[in-house]
């Protein structure tokens, strides 16, 4: 009997390992910071943009990626180095006021970029989106946390939704949004699996990134 248990508590130990570790790597993979990278690669890459020359487009894919992420990152570290913050997750709710300002700072210069190389209207509304996500997100964090990861996904998806409904896309995105909405929801049980949000937490941060994005390219893209 006692080998038995002993048994099944290493088995235990090891599946919550397995679970601790996917769900880290989740995290990682789709963290807040990647987003924008990944919503500029999915304009450029499954949009009508899709037809400009394909030097120009990683050109622009790579300085989006290190104003949007790059720069955010190096000042995650910096802060951490002067202990500002904890660590470069940020879980800590009121240490995440001024890297969410900064990540604003970054997105509005981003958004800069794009519109001063001619770029759609509503391609740049998809960073303004972002921007006004991560300033909403702020906000609300003040008295509550909300997962600006889940947030992160909702914008994409929206950005997906948009570009489907505003007859932008270069092909059927229908298994392209499917394929998201279910990244959604394992990032989602990642974020619970780690105890980093609960439940509302996670459906509010997807709430808000998908309404920001779509109602931003809606009205104004």
């Amino acid at each position: 009997m006692a080998l038995n248990r002993n048994i099944n508590s290493m088995n235990r130990y090891s599946v919550n390992k397995f679970i601790a570790g996917l769900a880290n790597f989740l995290s990682t993979v789709f963290s807040p910071l990647l987003m924008p990278t990944y919503g500029i690669f999915l304009i450029l890459w499954v949009s009508v943009l899709c037809l400009l020359p394909y030097g120009t487009r990683v050109s622009v894919l790579l300085m989006c990626m290190g104003i949007t992420c790059i720069l955010p990152l190096i000042f995650l570290s910096v802060l951490r180095h002067f202990k500002f913050i904890k660590d470069l997750h940020v879980d800590i709710r009121e240490q995440r006021l001024v890297p969410y300002l900064f990540a604003v700072l970054c997105y509005a210069v981003a958004a800069y970029y794009l519109f001063y190389h001619h770029s759609p209207q509503w391609c740049v509304m998809f960073i303004v989106g972002s921007a006004l996500t991560v300033l909403v997100i702020a906000l609300i964090n003040l008295k509550w946390k909300i997962s600006a990861h889940m947030a992160g996904i909702g914008g994409v998806i929206a950005l997906l939704y948009q570009i489907h409904v505003m007859g932008l896309s270069a092909f059927d995105l229908f298994w392209v949004l499917c394929i998201t909405i279910i990244i959604a929801g394992l990032l989602g049980s990642a974020r619970l699996a780690l105890k980093r949000h609960d439940t509302w937490q996670v459906l509010a941060g997807v709430v808000v990134g998908f309404m920001c994005v779509s109602l931003t390219m809606k009205f104004f893209g």
